[in-house]
């Protein structure tokens, strides 16, 4: 198929999703049906068939049927439907944005007031929306092979068909590419500085502002740099430094000069593996067979530090740092505002960040069989926890108190808070869920999607198992009691 019938053909089915979100959407409406019949007190509990309850953690209402495989959820702006983990829907009417997802994360579809993005596994991609300069924007990736954007800015406009020809615009971490028969030829622009490269990496010529160089790699290659200056946003002048860099039959003599102009000038030879040195008012360092072996002074951060061999032995002392490690054996590390530890990588590994107001930690035993992460404020005492033991269960905690508690969980305690796996995949292998809202006084517990479920608020409790043919409320004083659909006890 040619490549401009397949764009269209994948255009066609671009839009056929969107009225298919469309359409999902407006069936996201038949929620308020059943917000009705609750609000009237008509709700319905025959799961795992269907059942619908209000949320517990904060306000809202979800009705759930066939056990994980379809919930359609409300709460304040925010609604979405599913049917895991085939698809599902999300939109929010108050910032204007909405996901739509396909066996995720095979496809998916993502808006932002008006800026959109679909892709299908990050290989097929369409995106658009407005740039900064308010012109209407639109893109198509067929990765990694043909780049395509279109604009009302004629100057934004780009299209590439890589590795033959063609030209893009703020991709791949440069702000121009253009190449014609890579690696035989192309040039490419971050900022000022352009490069062009032939039979790339071998051959390079730069330039930019105050610089140039040229390289035959690995055998010679020299750059310069004249210091310069910047004016930034508030109008201040800044000193950008200059470099004298060049090498001969690399790395067998490397040489930079860095910072040329500024505070603090750095030399830096080498000739890899024997030696590498590095001097300048901060920091000295010196390498023999490198990297193994080093010895470090860093004057500016305060510490003094011996590695050897890198990176299984390292010691350091100083305030600003202080280390001992044996690697795998044990590692301890440690400064005014980071920690981090671990004995018999990778059985327990334990980071630390404290710089007020925030406290956070985080340990992990055998990479992610446990896992659990502490958020505090220092200021007002609250803390955000999570507890994951992989595959069996994930515990959550927020600021506010609340807490929930889902086994089994085989992706979650990996990937953490993923909202894709939350909404498309975690319904499947949920088979208890336990949440407590304390600020409300309310919680809620459900085993094998809602046969068995129990929620509790003040002075009201409802029971409900077996597919609903046992029921009981308790609402203040009042009781009542269902069997086989039939009333026992009215209230």
């Amino acid at each position: 198929m040619p490549l401009f019938d397949l764009q269209i053909t994948i255009k066609f089915l671009l839009r056929k999703l969107k009225n298919c979100a469309v359409s999902l959407t407006a069936s996201i409406i038949l929620v308020d049906c059943y917000e009705v019949a609750h609000a009237a007190g008509e709700t319905l509990s025959a799961g795992f068939l269907f059942d619908e309850f209000d949320l517990t953690l904060e306000p809202g209402y979800r009705a759930e049927a066939a056990g994980p495989f379809f919930y359609s959820e409300k709460k304040d702006s925010e609604q979405t439907l599913a049917v895991p983990p085939f698809f599902s829907v999300n939109q929010n009417t108050v910032i204007h944005s909405g996901e739509l997802d396909l066996l995720y994360p095979l496809l998916t579809y993502e808006h932002y007031t008006d800026e959109w993005r679909f892709q299908l596994f990050e290989l097929i991609a369409f995106a658009g929306g407005r740039q900064p300069d308010e012109f209407q924007t639109k893109r198509f990736t067929l990765f990694p092979i043909y780049f395509q954007q279109r604009s009302l800015d004629t100057n934004q406009e780009y299209t590439a068909v890589l590795p033959f020809y063609g030209r893009v615009k703020n991709r791949l971490f440069r702000d121009e590419i253009f190449c014609v028969m890579f690696p035989m030829f192309s040039e490419t622009r971050k900022r000022d500085l352009v490069t062009d490269n032939y039979l790339y990496p071998i051959v390079h010529v730069r330039h930019g502002d105050g610089l140039h160089g040229w390289q035959a790699w690995p055998f010679v290659g020299s750059e310069h740099k004249d210091v310069t200056t910047q004016t930034n946003g508030f109008g201040d002048v800044t000193t950008i430094g200059g470099h004298e860099n060049s090498f001969v039959l690399w790395p067998f003599w490397i040489s930079q000069d860095d910072g040329l102009g500024t505070a603090n000038p750095e030399k830096f030879r080498a000739s890899i593996p024997l030696f590498s040195i590095t001097r300048s008012p901060n920091r000295d360092a010196t390498s023999v067979i490198w990297p193994l072996f080093t010895v470090v002074d860093e004057r500016e951060k305060k510490y003094h530090e011996w590695e050897g061999p890198w990176p299984f032995v390292i010691f350091a002392r100083g305030e600003g740092k202080t280390t001992d490690r044996v690697w795998p054996i044990f590692s301890r590390s440690h400064n005014q505002t980071q920690e981090s530890d671990s004995y018999a990588w990778p059985f327990y590994y334990y980071k630390r960040t404290h710089s007020d107001p925030l406290d956070w930690q985080a340990a992990r035993v055998l990479f992610y069989l446990y896992v659990g992460v502490t958020e505090r404020n220092t200021q007002t005492g609250a803390e955000k926890l999570r507890r994951d033991a992989w595959p069996f269960f994930t515990w959550r905690k927020d600021f506010n108190g609340s807490t929930r508690l889902q086994i089994l969980a085989p992706i979650e305690s990996v990937l953490g808070n993923s909202r894709g796996i939350e909404r498309n995949w975690s319904p499947l292998w949920s088979l208890w869920r336990a949440e407590e809202n304390p600020r409300a006084a309310r919680s809620s517990r459900s085993l094998f999607w809602n046969l068995y479920r129990r929620d509790t608020e003040p002075d009201h409790e409802k029971i409900s198992c077996l597919f609903g043919l046992y029921q009981h409320d308790t609402d203040g004083e009042k009781k009542s009691t269902r069997l086989f659909y039939f009333p026992l006890v009215k209230p």
